[in-house]
């Protein structure tokens, strides 16, 4: 598996204004309203005047999805948390709910800028704490699976510079390949997809059981990498119920001139 990871040349997938689509065969669009019934807690991550990706409620309160997609890709930064927002259930301009984001947890293990690919991948996961939880029926949070084996059946519902407004579903997806912090997958994303909930549906209930972290190509086939969860997902959570957020909005505190202070 190890040699197979190795020829893969990883291309991270958060939307910027400047990205455009080539040659990708899109995913079967959610095009029904009640079709889109069953994933309204999957929504867009908005990086105000940055971009977006794709992220799927693990709570009422938490948003999972890419470690990378809190940076910004010009410059190599930390997005500001108050520029961070989730749209639920995102559709043609509409969203069931919209929040901002109050605090986010990024993996202690991700760098934005190692050469490390593989490890960038393994380590891309991230928890963004909204401002409020989201109360509606509509919008359930889901829970997580065990990382599929190689062959199972997957699904991926994503946001895409393909399809921004609407999104998508590709029900046909299986592991290629995995080691124990990356899964190789037959899907097909781009630029947006970053962060978007792969689910292992058992006797109709879908659980995350990854999120799509980077683009790849392996033997003249394109190919998705995704961040295995378990342990890094619940070190995460535990981080953050223990008060230790990596970041926090910053809450204006007057200065003795009587103007915020940064």
């Amino acid at each position: 598996m190890k040699k197979f990871l190795l020829l893969l040349l990883a291309t991270w997938l958060a939307a910027t204004g400047a990205t455009a689509a080539k040659n990708v065969k899109p995913a079967i669009s959610l095009v029904s309203g009640e079709n889109a019934r069953a994933w309204q807690a999957v929504g867009r991550v908005n990086m105000i005047g940055t971009g977006f990706c794709t992220g799927a409620l693990i709570r009422p309160d938490l948003v999972l999805t890419a470690a990378h997609c809190m940076y910004d890709k010009r410059t190599g930064k930390r997005i500001a948390t108050n520029k961070i927002e989730f749209l639920a259930g995102w559709r043609e301009g509409r969203a069931v709910a919209v929040r901002e984001a109050r605090r986010v947890i990024i993996h202690e293990g991700y760098r934005y800028n190692s050469p490390r690919k593989l490890q960038r991948v393994a380590t891309d996961i991230a928890l963004i704490e909204l401002d409020r939880p989201i109360r509606n029926s509509r919008v359930m949070p889901f829970g997580w699976a065990r990382s599929p084996r190689v062959g199972q059946k997957v699904e991926v519902v994503s946001y895409s510079t393909v399809h921004p407004q609407i999104p998508a579903l590709q029900d046909s997806c299986r592991v290629l390949g995995r080691d124990p912090g990356v899964l190789v997958l037959s899907c097909q994303v781009t630029f947006g997809a970053s962060g978007s909930p792969i689910f292992v549906v058992d006797k109709g209930v879908p659980r995350i059981a990854s999120i799509i972290s980077a683009k790849a190509e392996w033997r003249n086939r394109a190919v998705a990498l995704g961040t295995s969860l378990g342990r890094p997902l619940e070190s995460l959570i535990a981080t953050m119920e223990g008060g230790r957020g990596l970041f926090t909005r910053i809450q204006p505190v007057s200065s003795p001139g009587g103007s915020p202070a940064q």
